[in-house]
């Protein structure tokens, strides 16, 4: 039997523990590197610096030793003027590894970002302006960012009560929340299909609990009354304060005490009809 071709098998070193451990070490580096430089210059020039590896390459292979040679002795100098054009870069990204784990967003951090977000639903509540923030947990909710309109933006309350601004273009629809991010604003969510809300709850009340029906999320929801409400686990709490809204933020409360509030315990006739 004529064998046209071999697969070297026997070459791949054996795949051990250490061996794993890594790659799987290098994996999470490149991963957060790529992180780090999202939508930042930097991919720029890094999609530049590949273009003329490509292109140093090629002088090779077709043996333009002109280029080759210039391209040779640019290299030495390329990390240094890295280094100069994007320091003010490096130094924020180097501290923000000192104070971000690896995997996921710091107690600090979380808590910065909490308190603009409670400052936000403060202020908005007082003017008695309309908003709905949603601010995502385990399960994905890129189909409802992708429905709005892209920001990717620091969280801020600035930013938050400009957003919810009666009369501007993306007042209505609802805020989504991804970690330390606005992810986007103006989305549209889905409404419960619970026909047993009593009718003086709004689209925005519904939409808030229609989300939280289809994931894990939690939805803060401002009326123009300038009532707070929580939704979350498919429940909905009306009349809540901002320590309330800062628990269910923080994760100090889970669905046993969502439900076992008295404020959703009198939901049958606060927030549903009476079923008996």
């Amino acid at each position: 039997m004529v064998r046209f071709f071999s697969l070297p098998f026997s070459e791949i070193p054996e795949l051990t523990i250490t061996a794993a451990l890594d790659i799987l070490i290098v994996a999470v580096l490149i991963y957060q590197f790529l992180m780090i430089i999202r939508g930042r210059r930097a991919v720029n020039v890094l999609f530049g610096v590949c273009i003329l590896g490509v292109i140093y390459l090629a002088a090779i292979w077709a043996r333009l030793e002109v280029l080759r040679t210039i391209l040779a002795t640019l290299v030495p100098y390329t990390a240094i003027a890295l280094i100069v054009m994007f320091q003010s870069e490096l130094r924020r990204t180097l501290a923000r590894l000192g104070r971000k784990p690896f995997l996921g967003v710091s107690q600090l951090e979380r808590r910065e970002y909490t308190q603009e977000i409670l400052l936000a639903i403060g202020h908005l509540s007082h003017i008695r302006a309309g908003a709905l923030i949603v601010v995502e947990r385990k399960i994905g909710l890129r189909t409802f960012v992708e429905s709005g309109v892209n920001l990717d933006a620091a969280i801020s309350r600035d930013l938050l009560c400009a957003i919810f601004q009666a009369g501007g273009a993306m007042h209505d629809g609802a805020v989504i929340i991804q970690g330390d991010r606005i992810a986007a604003a103006a989305c549209f969510l889905p409404l419960t299909a619970n026909t047993h809300l009593i009718t003086e709850l709004g689209t925005r009340h519904r939409a808030g609990l229609g989300i939280t029906e289809e994931s894990d999320c939690l939805a803060v929801i401002v009326s123009e009354t300038g009532r707070i409400s929580i939704a979350a686990f498919g429940e909905i709490e009306l009349d809540a304060g901002i320590d309330r809204v800062s628990e269910f933020l923080t994760g100090k409360l889970d669905r046993r005490d969502m439900l076992s509030s008295p404020a959703v315990t009198h939901s049958s006739q606060a927030v549903r009809e009476y079923r008996p």
